[in-house]
C-alpha cells in the first residue's frame, strides 16, 4: 500500500541541464521504494514522455494564471484526486531525496494527526546523470560534504502533510516566491505543528540558472511573486523555518528551542496566528519591521489611488 505520494510540477524538459536534474530528482524519489508514489502534474514540454520513460504517473490538466503558470491549489487538488496515500508531499522538481525523507515523515505522522514538515536543503552543482546503485546515497553525502553549501533557512523546497490538510489555498503561482513562506504561516495559523526537519531529512538541491523564467530573472523579481505575497496577506505572512514549532533530530521530535530571537518572533506573530487579528498583526509587523511596513503601505496606497489618478 502506498504510504506517501510525492507530487510536483516540472519545468519543460527543453533545456539539457534542467532535463538532467529533473530526471535525477525523479529517479531519487522512485528509489524510496514501493510505499512511495510519484505524480507529475502539468503538460509542459517533455513531461508526458519523461513520465512514461521513468514509469511514474502523469496528470496533464492543471489550472493556470494569466501568465500561464500553474496554480498551487490546482496542483494540490490534482495530487489529492489521483492518490490514496495518507500522507502527501509537494517537492520541487530539482530536489534529490534520500531515505531519510520517508523515515522523517513516518516519525512525525506516528505522533501527530495534523502537521507540516519543512526543512533546509543543501545546494550542489550536478552535471552528471544520477545512477541508483549500491552506495549512491553515501556517495551523494560525500559530494555534498566536499562541494555543497547549506542553503539559508528561508522557505522550503518540500512540504510533507496529511492529505486532509491544505485543501483551501489562495491561487498562488508555483515556482514563484512567497507561497512556500505562506504554507508555514497557514499551518501556524491553523494551530498545526510545523516541524523543521533540517537536522534529520537530507535533501539536495541541484543548482541551476533562471534561463527558463521570463527575461532570465530570478523568481523573486517577477510580478507573480508580488501577486503571491498579496494573495497570502502581505509581507506579515512571510514565515520562515524560524517559525517552526518543533524540530526533528536524531533524538526524535522535540519542541523548537526558545532562543531570544525565537521569543521575540513569537511575540511579533502572536496577534496574527493566535488572535487571528490582521489589524493587530499588521501593527506588530510594523513595530518590528517599520521599513518593510512603510514600503508595503506605500505600494498599497499607490495601487488603490492609481484609478483615481488616471481620471
Amino acid at each position: 500500500m502506498t504510504y506517501l505520494t510525492l507530487f510536483t510540477t516540472p519545468k519543460p524538459f527543453t533545456d539539457p541541464h534542467i532535463a538532467r536534474i529533473q530526471r535525477n530528482a525523479i529517479r531519487s524519489w522512485m528509489a524510496l521504494g514501493d510505499e512511495v508514489d510519484v505524480i507529475l502534474v502539468g503538460d509542459e514540454v517533455g513531461v508526458a514522455e519523461v513520465a512514461r520513460e521513468l514509469g511514474v504517473r502523469h496528470v496533464p490538466e492543471v489550472a493556470r494564471n494569466s501568465y500561464g503558470t500553474p496554480l498551487i491549489p490546482a496542483i494540490f487538488e490534482q495530487a489529492r484526486l489521483h492518490s490514496h496515500s495518507p500522507v502527501l508531499a509537494y517537492v520541487n522538481a530539482d530536489i534529490l531525496l534520500t531515505p531519510s525523507f520517508l523515515q522523517g515523515a513516518r516519525v512525525v505522522h506516528n505522533v501527530m494527526p495534523r502537521f507540516l514538515i519543512v526543512g533546509q536543503r543543501w545546494d550542489l552543482e550536478v552535471q552528471d546523470d544520477l545512477v541508483i546503485e549500491a552506495g549512491w546515497e553515501e556517495a551523494l553525502r560525500q559530494q555534498v560534504q566536499m562541494h555543497g553549501r547549506r542553503h539559508p533557512p528561508g522557505g522550503s523546497d518540500y512540504f510533507i502533510f496529511p492529505r486532509e490538510c491544505f485543501q483551501n489555498l489562495p491561487p498562488m503561482a508555483v515556482g514563484r516566491a512567497g507561497w512556500d513562506n505562506w504554507m508555514i504561516y497557514f499551518a501556524r495559523q491553523q494551530g498545526w505543528p510545523v516541524v523543521d526537519a533540517s537536522r534529520s531529512i537530507f535533501i539536495v538541491h541541484q543548482n541551476h540558472d533562471y534561463r527558463h523564467l521570463p527575461g532570465g530573472q530570478p523568481h523573486y523579481r517577477l510580478p507573480e511573486t508580488e501577486e503571491n505575497v498579496r494573495l497570502g496577506g502581505g509581507r506579515r505572512t512571510i514565515f520562515t523555518l524560524l517559525d517552526a514549532t518543533h524540530v526533528l533530530c536524531e533524538e526524535g521530535l522535540r519542541r523548537a528551542p526558545l532562543t531570544w530571537k525565537k521569543f521575540w518572533r513569537e511575540v511579533e506573530i502572536f496577534p496574527l496566528i493566535s488572535l487571528h487579528s490582521r489589524v493587530l498583526g499588521w501593527l506588530t509587523f510594523a513595530l518590528f519591521h517599520p521599513r518593510k511596513a512603510y514600503y508595503e503601505t506605500y505600494a498599497w496606497l499607490a495601487a488603490v489611488t492609481r484609478p483615481w489618478r488616471r481620471r
